[in-house]
């Protein structure tokens, strides 16, 4: 599994249920959130993994990885 893309790590207002959400900006739609910035980073991981394989099942190609992070 490839890790190197950008995880962008942001606060929920209480309004949204608080916590923070884990937003992958190069694979549209790829989010997740935790009660922490530890928990959304570790639940993003497992959602790049599950976006990966449903866009190989798909035939899709997804997008490289930023080289900042590889």
């Amino acid at each position: 599994m490839n890790l190197a893309y950008e995880i962008d790590i942001l606060p929920l207002s209480e309004e949204d249920g608080g916590g923070y959400l884990a937003v992958v900006p190069a694979l549209p739609g790829c989010q997740s959130d935790g009660e922490t910035p530890q928990e959304a980073l570790n639940n993003a991981l497992d959602a790049i993994s599950c976006w990966l394989e449903e866009a190989a099942a798909l035939g899709r190609v997804a997008p490289e990885p930023d080289r900042a992070y590889a």
